[in-house]
């Protein structure tokens, strides 16, 4: 058996069928400094954890770790367990024709039976296309090692599953037989590993040009490098849709100056002509009209929430938004200094029972409600008047007056050439509020906010709890101070 190193491995195999390129390059790293990628880490993590609990469908199984020993010793390990009669075995590994592969669960198919059953575990919540090729390259060198494998299975999340106490697996995950997908995809495997050694073989990288692939089905890791020679405010800076991007970049239309005005939209078309001629669009009348819409006392809301493939507290699914920080900037009256408001939940700790309490009791009955965005303000809202049906009469008084600061710059009422196209906060407060910004934030957007609450309730050391805590804070309270000195810009609107 060979050594994995000197080989392919399944990821590999699966960068391959995205894309040669992107093989080729993970063997031939370019001299290219990649950006960090926090958020693929955090899946990463995510997956381990769930990769791990899925162990518990068919307990009683040998893992063969990675960490800690070699490929041989591992392989070496996965044989010792098959030829003693191991009948469940995790992270079982295998490597044929220089190909190495780790199944995560492989089960022997009935007592002192040759036969086994692969279970691959993924995150997601339902099987994709990448899943079958994936298990497909796992049978192929299980085949090839003299292995014969009866069935193959895709385990799940089922995000219809509600945690009342502690977590059900058989509940949790959902096991789908993919046995007769993985074998049609395997009469392809011998011809794309030729073709892979092939390319990987090559002195020069290959020459293939960006496309659709650069993101299906993940975000590749190498699109910072390979998209470099792309301008500023190119085709793919266009929001919306209607507009094939990828067929104007083919034929040499890539710049905003490049493109015919009369295939875009008029939102498309206001931001191509804004942003060649540094010029700003007002509706005044229509500014004026949303500003007339408000009242005071007027409260800033917002929220901060996570979600976990694996529920985290009772009454939760997988995946479900779970609030567990807010921010209030509250003005008594127009142009007034606001006063904050704060809840950043204790780590571990169900929040929502707390938040909600500690909110009603800083938001006045009748008072304006204004958020960014105001669909996942309110989804939390009712999801908390559902969850506590003693709270449902003062939180349903407060949803009839939640407003939604996005609105003028969603509808384009006023829109800045620096906006790039969008409504989003991150590029309307520099737009409309330079000197406030979100540069230099440890934590600057709702993902990095979302990690560090998982950070916050792994934390030991107290001291960089603390700090955390208050980057978390930090970031939260920009969030409403951002939508007061928003609406204060528009408020000066003449």
């Amino acid at each position: 058996m060979a050594r994995a190193g000197s080989g392919l491995s399944k990821s590999l195999i699966l960068k391959g069928l995205q894309c040669q390129k992107a093989l080729w390059l993970a063997k031939h790293p370019p001299d290219f400094e990649l950006p960090p990628q926090p958020d693929l880490q955090a899946k990463f993590a995510a997956g381990n954890e769930v990769g791990l609990l899925a162990q518990q469908l068919f307990p009683g199984g040998i893992e063969v770790p990675y960490e800690g020993l070699s490929f041989p010793a591992q392989l070496a390990r996965t044989k010792e367990l098959i030829e003693n009669g191991t009948d469940i075995i995790y992270e079982a590994s295998f490597s044929f024709s220089a190909i190495f592969v780790k199944a995560d669960i492989l089960v022997r198919d009935g007592d002192h039976s040759d036969s086994w059953q692969i279970y691959e575990v993924k995150m997601g919540t339902g099987v994709k296309p990448v899943n079958l090729d994936d298990v497909a390259v796992q049978q192929y060198v299980l085949n090839g090692c003299g292995l014969s494998v009866s069935r193959s299975f895709l385990v799940h999340i089922d995000n219809s599953y509600t945690r009342q106490g502690a977590i059900e697996v058989d509940k949790l995950f959902h096991a789908e037989d993919i046995s007769a997908k993985v074998a049609a995809r395997q009469q392809s495997l011998p011809e794309i590993v030729r073709e892979f050694r092939l390319t990987m073989a090559e002195k020069k990288e290959p020459i293939i040009d960006i496309g659709p692939h650069c993101t299906d089905p993940y975000e590749c890791d190498y699109i910072p490098y390979c998209w470099q020679h792309i301008p500023k405010d190119s085709v793919f800076d266009l929001r919306g849709t209607g507009i094939k991007k990828f067929d104007y970049y083919k034929n040499g239309l890539i710049r905003f100056a490049d493109l015919p005005l009369d295939d875009l939209n008029l939102k498309q078309r206001q931001q191509v002509e804004t942003t060649l001629n540094q010029q700003d669009f007002i509706d005044t009348q229509k500014v004026k009209e949303f500003a007339e819409t408000l009242w005071y006392p007027l409260c800033h809301l917002d929220f901060e929430s996570f979600n976990s493939p694996i529920p985290k507290f009772d009454g939760t699914r997988p995946y479900q938004q779970v609030p567990f920080q807010y921010s209030i900037h509250i003005q008594q009256e127009a142009g007034a200094e606001p006063q904050h408001f704060e809840y950043l939940a204790p780590p571990g700790v169900d929040p929502r029972r707390e938040l909600i309490e500690q909110l009603l009791a800083v938001i006045p009955g009748n008072a304006c409600v204004l958020t960014y965005n105001k669909a996942f303000e309110k989804g939390v809202l009712r999801n908390l008047a559902e969850l506590f049906p003693d709270l449902a009469a003062a939180i349903n008084l407060r949803l009839p007056n939640v407003r939604d600061l996005m609105l003028p710059f969603r509808r384009r009422d006023l829109y800045r050439w620096q906006m790039r196209g969008s409504y989003s906060i991150k590029e309307v407060l520099p737009a409309l509020v330079p000197e406030l910004s979100y540069a230099g934030l440890e934590i600057a957007d709702g993902m990095a906010a979302m990690r560090a609450y998982h950070a916050m309730c792994e934390l030991e050391d107290p001291v960089a709890l603390a700090e955390l805590r208050q980057a978390m804070l930090k970031y939260c309270e920009l969030d409403t101070l951002a939508m007061v000195r928003i609406l204060g810009a528009l408020e000066h609107i003449n």
